[in-house]
């Protein structure tokens, strides 16, 4: 305890940190939360030095982006309640935890033991941390309430929306449950037999990455092939399935009620993965001109979740933020960031035209750290500028998740409730929440 302590301090006098919480949250006056509509938007694998790279891109100047100005901000803590490779018969590893001291002393720490997607997404969605490659499951293998399901139960609508597959970990965790986020048929035939009314993501079995057709089509996204082609001869479940990018232009217009399945004629990523040179600069390699943008489904999905009256969940993700990251790939890294804070933008907008701060919550935030994105000097350096337009100077040092903190940004109903459980403190970034406490935000903010 008093080595604890002792490191606190030590890092509080290198860094020369005022450890007070963000000042916009700190003040906020507390009033009766009811919150007609949630969305929340994840930028998966963003952490802090993602969007300072994209500001510097595409603005040449640091808090460019809309979010960056809500009124409550605090970094959030990642960590699994249990780590390691999953395994259900030898079990996981105890390792787990954020240590502020060594984030700022020792590099290699930031590498050791970091949260899985499918761990980081079941705490956002349910308020509870659980182990590595679950989805939906607690440490001891039972299924999770999602805040989507709280939405049903009350009689809201609830969506996912995603730029990847949409049985991958983030959006499986709001709307399934299983032992093992890699057991994608399994999980696909949950989610499309599930009462969740919108899921629009990746994962065609026919086409390929660059949206052609395939000669070896791959079924593990839809749930199998016998699965798929029951579905689409006929066996539907009571969902819709749209595809084209006229479909989704068309759905914006005249929204429906009908439980929908977007599937884009794509098969991983709707931009990510295409083909041509992955490490060229942003947009040098031209986009598929047929592939809805996230924006697109996001403000489609919106429009469609508001035909219910008493109001809607919505989970919407930038997914490849991740992919890109994993793999080292700047340009895209930063195309996939600037899509995903375009979708914000247009998120924002729809909450000013058709609601307000009064009724919504918008939260925008990561799942964890990918990529390990520094400075060019050192793990502890600084991204640096080339100004607008071009590619700031920076660094991978991993291709694997981190436990470094990752920001949350806030604004509307319910909102101010961040400050509640901001009680533990980071030596360079304050006050910090978990990222399970999102989840604990939002089901007291939603209500019938």
């Amino acid at each position: 305890m008093i080595k604890s302590i002792s490191v606190l301090l030590i890092s509080i006098l290198i860094f020369g940190c005022e450890i007070d919480k963000p000042k916009l949250s700190l003040n906020v006056k507390k009033k009766e939360t009811k919150a007609k509509n949630i969305i929340i938007m994840i930028a998966d694998g963003c952490g802090y030095n993602h969007i300072e790279a994209t500001d510097y891109y595409t603005n040449g100047e640091l808090n460019s982006q809309i979010y960056e100005s809500f009124p409550v901000s605090f970094p959030v803590c990642t960590s699994p309640a249990l780590s390691g490779k999953f395994n259900s018969e030898v079990g996981l590893s105890w390792q787990n935890g954020y240590n502020s001291g060594l984030t700022y002393s020792d590099s290699v720490w930031r590498n050791w033991s970091p949260t899985g997607s499918g761990a980081a997404a079941t705490a956002i969605a349910s308020g509870r941390k659980t182990y590595n490659s679950s989805i939906g499951m607690d440490i001891y293998f039972k299924p999770l309430k999602s805040i989507a399901v709280k939405a049903k139960e009350l009689g809201k609508s609830a969506g996912l929306v995603t730029t990847v597959p949409f049985a991958h970990a983030t959006p499986a965790s709001f709307a399934s449950h299983n032992v093992n986020r890699d057991n994608y048929e399994e999980i696909a035939r949950e989610m499309i037999k599930s009462n969740i009314d919108v899921i629009f993501g990746c994962g065609h079995p026919d086409y390929d990455d660059d949206g052609n057709k395939t000669t070896t089509p791959d079924y593990q996204y839809v749930g199998g092939k016998k699965f798929w082609n029951n579905y689409i001869s006929g066996s539907n479940y009571g969902r819709k399935l749209i595809t084209k990018q006229s479909e989704f232009e068309k759905l914006l217009m005249n929204p429906t009620e009908e439980k929908l399945l977007g599937l884009p004629l794509v098969h991983s990523t709707l931009q990510a993965g295409r083909g041509g040179d992955v490490k060229a600069d942003p947009y040098k390699i031209p986009y598929i001109k047929s592939i809805p943008s996230l924006k697109l489904l996001s403000k489609t999905a919106l429009n469609s979740l508001n035909q219910n009256p008493k109001g809607f969940f919505l989970m919407i993700e930038g997914g490849a933020v991740d992919w890109a990251a994993h793999s080292n790939h700047t340009g895209r890294m930063i195309e996939e960031q600037i899509s995903f804070n375009k979708a914000v933008e247009s998120v924002v907008k729809w909450i000013e035209t058709n609601s307000n701060w009064d009724e919504t919550l918008l939260i925008v935030t990561a799942d964890h750290e990918t990529g390990y994105l520094t400075g060019i000097d050192g793990y502890q350096s600084n991204i640096i500028s080339n100004g607008k337009g071009n590619v700031p100077k920076m660094m991978w040092n991993s291709h694997k998740h981190t436990n470094v903190l990752i920001p949350l940004f806030a604004k509307g109903i319910g909102s101010e409730l961040f400050d509640d459980y901001a009680e533990e403190i980071d030596s360079l970034r304050g006050y910090f929440i978990q990222n399970s406490e999102i989840g604990q935000v939002m089901f007291r903010t939603i209500v019938k």
